[in-house]
């Protein structure tokens, strides 16, 4: 079916109690095994890219990858613009075909926050494709930024960030890092909750790889409708790859080594589906 938006699906999610998986790809190969994964179990799914990702082959050839790939599954599937770091990226995603966009201003002082997410929203609105921003600080190391400390999501700013940005979803900081935990990860849960009974739109998390999944279900329950997984992928990827070439050292053909990354990418996204509570949720078409 053609690409859909996030808009329906995340309302959906947040409806009826569970979290749509949203997996960041990098090639071919992981695009594949993350929309077979999504038509085994029959979940809804978002693709992402970060703007490094975007910068390694451009936006037109990642739109056309998800696109091709979405053409021929019967589950609704998303391409969505993850941490977009400038209004002209966003532009550029939305003309190309992007079917939902996050404007990433939370390194930016709050009322620079808003002025730039206000001002993609404003385009988007135009073209029916939703919004995602970020407010508070999630540590760690997302593409090329680092981020030392973590700076939770305040309510009030939350409130007033949803009111006068008009945004169709939240990513919220609670705790969560980028990357991998050097240690436990300590999730402010009361506040999530607390800003869920207060903004009403789908909210998000990120950086959930290395977050247990009892964490990050009930998280889940506390209202977060989207959440979005990067570096576990990339490890399962290139795991799979060294492990053939350990095995086997004289392979060469690089369909092989594609083959077992994407086994590897597909039995990963598919657990994750399962935690998140999506698996069985798509309304599939022929």
């Amino acid at each position: 079916m053609p690409l859909v938006n996030s808009k329906q699906i995340l309302l959906d999610a947040q409806q009826y109690n569970y979290a749509v998986g949203a997996f960041n790809v990098e090639n071919m190969e992981m695009v594949k095994a993350v929309i077979g994964a999504a038509e085994e179990l029959k979940a809804p799914v978002i693709l992402q890219t970060t703007p490094s990702t975007v910068k390694y082959a451009g936006t037109e050839v990642y739109h056309a990858m998800v696109n091709a790939f979405a053409a021929r599954s019967k589950v609704p599937v998303c391409l969505h613009l993850d941490h977009g770091d400038s209004y002209d990226l966003a532009v550029q995603a939305i003309r190309v075909g992007y079917t939902s966009i996050m404007i990433d201003g939370s390194a930016k002082a709050y009322d620079d926050n808003v002025a730039i997410s206000r001002k993609v929203v404003n385009e988007a609105k135009r073209a029916g494709v939703p919004v995602e921003a970020e407010l508070g600080r999630v540590g760690g190391k997302e593409d090329d930024l680092d981020v030392e400390a973590d700076t939770n999501t305040d309510v009030g700013e939350a409130i007033d960030f949803v009111q006068r940005t008009e945004i169709d979803s939240l990513a919220v900081a609670i705790g969560t890092a980028h990357g991998f935990y050097a240690g436990t990860p300590v999730l402010n849960k009361q506040r999530l909750s607390e800003i869920r009974d207060n903004v009403s739109i789908p909210l998000v998390l990120h950086g959930a790889s290395g977050i247990s999944d009892e964490d990050v279900r009930d998280c889940i329950r506390r209202g977060i409708c989207k959440v979005n997984f990067a570096t576990e992928l990339r490890v399962a990827y290139t795991d799979a790859v060294k492990e053939l070439l350990r095995e086997k050292p004289e392979t060469f053909d690089p369909k092989a080594l594609g083959k077992v990354g994407i086994e590897a990418v597909k039995q990963l996204v598919k657990n994750r589906m399962m935690v998140c509570g999506c698996d069985g949720k798509a309304e599939t078409r022929e």
